[in-house]
Formats: structure tokens, C-alpha cells, sequence
């Protein structure tokens, strides 16, 4: 059942993280008329390029998630701050690699911005794992609130 939690928890963090990504697709500046742009069709051309990314977080995150994870069941952390901070240091670790491989003199990826949304995504993921499953590690549980 603990790997079925862990599993579980892994995919609606990342599908959380890849949807706060696609929403910084849409610049700030889109924001303003998002009202008037808001229908079906752009809708689902949110939705669907949130699903075409969610693998690629998942297979991008999947070693730091899993050094976080060992590392939270076998010492039986169930913090919110523990999952939020690993969840921002994935994304910081995915960022630089990423901003690493742009040739140098080359205008690559708006920095600031790029950095930013990897960072928002990291710390969304890690309060949705949190919220799924990591508040239950190895024990945790009788520590986590109660849902009312």
C-alpha cells in the first residue's frame, strides 16, 4: 500500500507541476484579456500541452523524487517544509541543468522568467505530494492533521 501512495502522490505532483508550467506559458501579459480569450478551444490547448509535458517532468524529476522520497520514508519526515523545499530544489536542479546545456553567447531561455516558473512548479509539486502522500511517511500519519 506504501508504494501505491508513493506512486499515486509521484503523478499528481507532477501533473501539478507540468499545469503551473503550461500556466507560465501564457505570459503575464496574456492574463489581461484571458477573460475575453477564455473559451473551449484554448481550454483544451491548455489541458492537452499540460498532458503532453507531464512525462517529461516525471522523467526529469524522477531521481531527486526518489532520493527525497527514500529519504523522507526512512526517516519518517512528514513536514510540509521538508516536500516543499525538495520540490523547489528538483526544479532548481532541472533549471540549471537545463540552463547548462544553452551554448554560451547565445540568447537562450528568458533566465529570470524560466527560473521562476521552474521554481513556482517545484514548490506546487512538492505541496501536492505533501498534501497526497508524503504527510503519511512511515509513520507520519498519526502526526498529519485530520482532515475536517
Amino acid at each position: 500500500m506504501r508504494i501505491v501512495r508513493i506512486l499515486a502522490g509521484f503523478a499528481l505532483a507532477t501533473l501539478a507541476s507540468a499545469v503551473t508550467l503550461v500556466a507560465f506559458v501564457y505570459a503575464p501579459g496574456d492574463w489581461g484579456g484571458l477573460s475575453a480569450d477564455l473559451n473551449g478551444d484554448r481550454l483544451s490547448e491548455a489541458g492537452y500541452f499540460a498532458l503532453v509535458v507531464t512525462p517529461w517532468v516525471a522523467l526529469w524529476a524522477a531521481l531527486p523524487v526518489l532520493a527525497g522520497v527514500l529519504l523522507a520514508e526512512t526517516r519518517k519526515i512528514g513536514g510540509f517544509t521538508f516536500y516543499a523545499l525538495a520540490g523547489i530544489a528538483t526544479a532548481a536542479a532541472g533549471f540549471l541543468l537545463l540552463d547548462y546545456r544553452e551554448p554560451p553567447g547565445v540568447p537562450g531561455i528568458f533566465r529570470a522568467y524560466a527560473l521562476i516558473a521552474f521554481l513556482t512548479a517545484g514548490l506546487i509539486g512538492g505541496g501536492v505530494y505533501w498534501a497526497s502522500a508524503g504527510r503519511y511517511a512511515a509513520g507520519a500519519a498519526s502526526k498529519a492533521p485530520k482532515p475536517s
